[in-house]
């Protein structure tokens, strides 16, 4: 390989010495298999979606391209104007994770689960998605819009926002946005409600009888934040996190600590797949990716290798979406589901705290108070 690299030199003599090795990096990297998915005999589960590690290497890959990435962005539009933020760099991670769960759930809502992404394709309704998140004013989910709805839930532009204010925020900005036919709903201290839900979903429409129009039923996006444990995940919750990823709905996990939130897309054995958005890319606007500039900016919105770590390495809040067969089975249950809320809940529960520790008794014993927005975050 080195004596490879001395012959690309002698043929680049009159590039200075910088780029030369700059392009004996590149060389060496596409020499190097990408190492985003192991190479081992257990399953691969992308969103619901079950592979093999070997044989459907391409297809996983493909699958993981048309992922929307939304990562940092710089020279933007000042944010509230004047001498606002013009890029999101080290504060807005949690605020594109929660982009990119959105995003996922338009995809899948207007284009559908077998969706695959075309560098050259100009597919109206994805252009029309992608527009939604593109930081500018009057885009309904860009980072201006959720920073500045943000400062309802308590957190100035430029702070970096909790996973409880992602999901506040965005629930509000979907109600403005007819287009997309979504809701959302935050489920509170590890229990979803089923009656909330249904109110939440079908406030708007009508009755035929004593059946509800299924025309009338707005899709949802669930939310449900969790803590699994204090300091690191308590591995009785591990077989329960995985059975996140297979099933059909689900849109992922996204978490980290402040400054370092990750979107978990996947798993495979006991390794988690992800998204990250730490990379600082230039700002853009796409029309009708007609333009060779435009067709590049595209790009910039898929990540080409995902990465992934140990499930244990995760922080112990999260927040998922579910469906009965994993309760029932688990000896210990992620949350639980009732039909109606708790007597003890009061009106005004749903702005509290998202999510309650692992047991009582730990979290006390502990002698230490967990503050979401500033602790354990994963969405």
């Amino acid at each position: 390989m080195q004596k490879t690299f001395r012959q690309m030199s002698t043929c680049l003599p009159r590039l200075p010495r910088r780029e030369r090795r700059a392009f004996k990096i590149a060389c060496l990297d596409a020499t190097l298999e990408p190492d985003d998915i192991p190479k081992t005999s257990e399953p691969v589960w992308i969103l619901g979606k079950k592979y093999n590690a070997i044989q459907d290497i391409n297809k996983i890959r493909q699958d993981i391209i048309s992922k929307i990435w939304l990562t940092y962005r710089k020279n933007f539009v000042p944010i509230g104007g004047g001498e606002g933020l013009t890029s999101d760099k080290g504060w807005g991670c949690m605020l594109r994770c929660g982009q990119m769960v959105l995003a996922q759930a338009l995809v899948w809502l207007h284009l559908g689960r077998e969706w695959l992404w075309d560098p050259q394709a100009r597919d109206s309704t994805y252009l029309k998605i992608l527009k939604k998140f593109q930081e500018s004013r009057q885009a309904p989910y860009s980072i201006h819009q959720i920073a500045l709805m943000g400062a309802s839930e308590g957190k100035a532009v430029g702070q970096w926002f909790g996973p409880n204010t992602v999901a506040q925020v965005l629930k509000k900005l979907v109600t403005y946005d007819e287009w997309s036919r979504l809701a959302i709903h935050v489920a509170l201290d590890n229990t979803i409600i089923i009656s909330d839900i249904k109110k939440l979903c079908s406030s708007q429409s009508k009755l035929d009888g004593t059946n509800l129009q299924r025309s009338d039923w707005k899709p949802l996006l669930l939310i449900v934040p969790l803590r699994l444990g204090l300091t690191e995940i308590n591995p009785i919750y591990v077989n329960g996190l995985q059975k996140c990823f297979q099933f059909k709905q689900s849109l992922g996990v996204i978490g980290g600590k402040p400054n370092v939130a990750l979107y978990f897309i996947g798993c495979v054995g006991k390794e988690v797949i992800y998204l990250d958005p730490h990379h600082t890319q230039r700002t853009g606007f796409l029309d009708h990716k007609e333009t060779e500039e435009e067709i590049e900016l595209d790009l910039t919105y898929h990540c080409k290798y995902a990465s992934r770590i140990n499930i244990l390495k995760m922080d112990p809040s999260i927040a998922v979406r579910i469906k009965s067969e994993l309760m029932e089975p688990e000896k210990q249950p992620l949350f639980e589901i009732s039909y109606n809320r708790p007597k003890e809940w009061s009106p005004t529960t749903e702005n509290a705290i998202e999510a309650g520790p692992a047991s009582f008794s730990e979290f006390q014993a502990s002698g230490r108070h967990f503050d979401s927005d500033h602790e354990f975050e994963i969405l």
